[in-house]
């Protein structure tokens, strides 16, 4: 369940992305009701306007809509040009987005399946950090948030695709804190556990999704995370651990 809003994010800029279901959607709803004014980044145009009519019925302010394949690393860096123009800063970046890849022995792997897993898991999180971390560091208490899995503490067969990236995707997140000790910016990892997602769904398509927690679970773990007064820098966390 959801907390009641209490304006905690407000004043403060938001971008997440996968904006437009799942755990990004549940994320931009949490933090619209906390104030916040959101940047909403999914492929899907239709999928973003669902969500952004979902955060003003409940009181939030009307989001700045990316429709934006974040593989488009170009896209990327001119998203980062027009915030800055239009805001100045970013308090908070949620780098939600990610694919499953294929589920297949490792030798089976198709090159262009391998790509994709790594220019959408890893390749545009740095695309991100490059863009947006002078945006951060604008803030007066920049946070980011990027979203793992338990499956990169595993060696578990036939997911090498996405354990890998997202295995490459926490050293990238985990250096760039160390850059970040010295300055007002924190950027942390964080495992969301076991959630009712399409990935999910897919992954495991005989599981009943009805059994699974909610993404909307996770809303109190990501506000703590984006937070002025959250410290910690670094830090690969659990979110069961957080609630």
């Amino acid at each position: 369940m959801s907390e009641p809003s209490s304006g905690r994010l407000t004043g403060r800029i938001a971008l997440v992305t996968g904006a437009s279901r799942g755990i990004g959607a549940a994320v931009a709803q949490a933090y619209g009701r906390e104030g916040a004014q959101l940047v909403l980044v999914a492929r899907t145009v239709g999928g973003l306007e669902e969500v952004d009519d979902k955060v003003r019925s409940q009181g939030g302010l009307p989001s700045v809509l990316v429709p934006l394949d974040l593989a488009d690393g170009e896209g990327i860096d001119r998203m980062g040009g027009a915030l800055y123009e239009r805001f100045g800063k970013l308090d908070v970046l949620v780098g939600n987005a990610g694919i499953l890849g294929s589920l297949t022995p490792t030798g089976h792997i198709q090159p262009k399946d391998w790509q994709r897993a790594l220019d959408v898991n890893v390749t545009a999180n740095w695309r991100l950090i490059r863009s947006l971390d002078p945006l951060l560091r604008q803030s007066e208490a920049g946070r980011a948030i990027f979203v793992t899995t338990a499956a990169t503490q595993s060696n578990t067969a036939y997911w090498t695709t996405y354990t890998t990236s997202k295995a490459a995707l926490e050293a990238l997140v985990l250096c760039w804190a160390a850059e970040l000790n010295k300055t007002a910016v924190r950027a942390n990892l964080l495992d969301p556990g076991i959630i009712r997602t399409t990935m999910r769904a897919r992954a495991f398509p005989s599981e009943d999704p009805a059994t699974l927690p909610a993404p909307e679970s996770l809303d109190e773990a990501f506000l703590r995370l984006a937070l002025p007064d959250w410290e910690k820098n670094g830090a690969r966390l659990i979110a069961a651990d957080l609630l």
